[in-house]
């Protein structure tokens, strides 16, 4: 056997496995940051968090946790069979959670038909017990885009409710009545006021209603701003809208469907209301965005850079009452604190269980905070490429493969790659040179 022919890929195999194992030995999933905060820290206190599923996105095992800053789980609401995507912290101490139940046996009739159906409940628990002490629910046909993803508990006591199944957004009081409600297909669909400003040319077909249990708006956030009207997020006509719950008319629009420069795929917008901004996950294009309300202008942006990895389908965002900005990395299966000036000074990750986190509320602070620093003055990072974005896309689609350590990576599996081939050609070798 010639000697080059046994020494390089022997040297290959060497390197590989070293390269590994030092991976493997100096991962460290954790709440430190990856990177020196300088003068920036974390905003004090607990975090509450919505975590859709763990595995996979149609996983029936979501469940609500608060961590400590440490990353300690200090409490946990495990619903059986559940995917779990709003929580947030009310004022009187308890805990409101939107839940989608799926079932399989226990469906209405009405709802009837497939093999499954959702049972969505908006609970209120009774924090740091898990009783419910108030809920309100309702079924839809099947469980993929008709869970209920979002709830906010008004001044006046009322709830209010997105429900994307049915294409609504609506308010209950304590004893469960529909006080207001708003449905898309009376102001969004073709035809509409609406449809006819903002659909492009060539693009009614894209958002034309169809079917009615199709995923039409995916309509996902509300909330109730500081001059009474309601802001809702529409996802799949990737604008957020807000809406005068006294005519119902749309007063104002942010975005336009197909224009992705501005928001693709958006989840839980917050107004900013003592800067006139719109801070928003910006899912599709895998950043967090702060805009202009009046102008669409991008003021604040953020892609991941400097936090270890780049942001992967980010579902969350609420800024801190001291500038930082808490983000939910859904597809990295983590949550980052990010401080005004860009880097990173708190993290929670769930890569070992692979959870999916849909929200993070700090605990102690309104969801939808009075004030807070705008943007403008705060420093955003965003400097991917082409190819780290790719790489990054693929990394996180890697990190939902089962049987592979939460510390591979791409880069990891081609040089795993490289050395299990350089190994086989060795032994491929000495069988042929036994065989002689």
């Amino acid at each position: 056997m010639e000697t080059v022919r046994v020494v390089v890929p022997l040297v290959v195999v060497l390197l590989a496995g070293s390269v590994l194992g030092v991976q493997a030995a100096t991962y460290t999933p954790g709440t430190e940051p990856p990177e020196d905060p300088s003068d920036a820290r974390p905003y004090p206190g607990n975090t509450l968090l919505g975590i859709q599923a763990k595995g996979w996105f149609g996983n029936d095992n979501g469940t609500a946790i608060v961590v400590n800053p440490e990353g300690e789980t200090v409490w946990k609401y495990d619903p059986p069979d559940s995917r779990v995507f709003d929580v947030e912290a009310l004022e009187n101490g308890n805990v409101l959670a939107s839940v989608a139940t799926v079932e399989t046996d226990d469906c209405p009739e009405r709802v009837a038909g497939g093999e499954r159906c959702v049972h969505n409940r908006v609970v209120e628990l009774d924090y740091p017990d898990t009783t419910v002490v108030w809920s309100y629910e309702w079924w839809d046909a099947f469980p993929e885009h008709h869970e209920v993803h979002d709830a906010d508990r008004l001044s006046t006591g009322e709830t209010a409710i997105v429900d994307m199944g049915n294409n609504r957004a609506f308010t209950v009081d304590r004893e469960g009545r529909i006080t207001w409600q708003w449905n898309a297909t009376e102001h969004l669909a073709e035809g509409t006021p609406f449809f006819e400003e903002y659909v492009p040319e060539g693009s009614a077909d894209e958002f034309r209603q169809g079917d009615p249990e199709s995923d039409w708006t995916h309509m996902n956030d509300i909330d109730r701003l500081e001059n009474g009207n309601f802001q809702l997020s529409i996802r799949n006509f990737d604008v957020v809208i807000e809406v005068d719950p006294e005519t119902n008319e749309i007063v104002d629009v942010i975005g336009a469907p197909t224009r992705h420069r501005t928001m693709n795929e958006q989840h839980n917008p917050m107004r900013v209301e003592s800067d006139g901004t719109l801070l928003v996950a910006d899912s599709e294009n895998d950043r967090v965005v702060e805009i202009d309300v009046g102008t669409g202008e991008i003021v604040w942006r953020y892609d991941g850079t400097g936090s270890g990895e780049l942001l992967r389908w980010p579902r969350d965002a609420d800024r801190l009452p001291n500038g930082n900005t808490l983000v939910t990395d859904s597809r990295n299966f983590r949550v980052i604190q990010v401080g005004p000036n860009g880097s990173v000074v708190w993290r929670y990750e769930m890569k070992a269980e692979r959870g999916i986190v849909y929200e993070a509320d700090r605990m102690g602070i309104d969801e939808e905070p009075d004030g807070g620093p705008s943007g403008r003055d705060l420093t955003g990072r965003s400097s991917t490429g082409l190819l780290g974005s790719t790489l990054a896309t693929v990394d996180s689609w890697m990190g939902f493969v089962p049987f592979l350590p939460v510390w591979m990576g791409p880069l990891e599996v081609l040089v795993l790659l490289v050395g299990l081939g350089a190994l086989g050609f060795l032994v491929r070798e000495f069988a042929r040179e036994s065989a002689g």
